[in-house]
């Protein structure tokens, strides 16, 4: 996993055996940063209480989390990864940046 911002936005991008995806890097549950977690397979999983998402897609597979994560198109062109932002959603609030 590896973690890119955009402006005020953190993207994980996450390589699996699958493929390449890229997901909003917050959790729904209580807003950790999922890049400090584990990714089990396509099973990424929040450091603080465990809940799991789906990296193809955002799909909660385990709570406590209720909300997908917001899951971006990826493309990889030659040596770079490209991703194609989605719009945050409006109901989460944004998360600081470590530097």
């Amino acid at each position: 996993m590896r973690v890119h911002s955009v402006g005020d936005r953190e993207i994980v991008v996450c390589r699996t055996k699958e493929g390449v995806y890229a997901l909003d890097n917050v959790c729904t549950h209580a807003f950790a940063r999922l890049c400090e977690g584990r990714l089990r397979g396509v099973r990424l999983i929040c450091p603080l209480h465990g809940a799991s998402f789906d990296v193809r897609d955002g799909r909660v597979l385990g709570a406590p989390a209720s909300r997908p994560l917001e899951a971006h198109a990826v493309r990889v062109v030659g040596e770079r990864i490209e991703v194609s932002l989605k719009e945050p959603p409006a109901n989460l609030a944004p998360v600081p940046l470590r530097r």
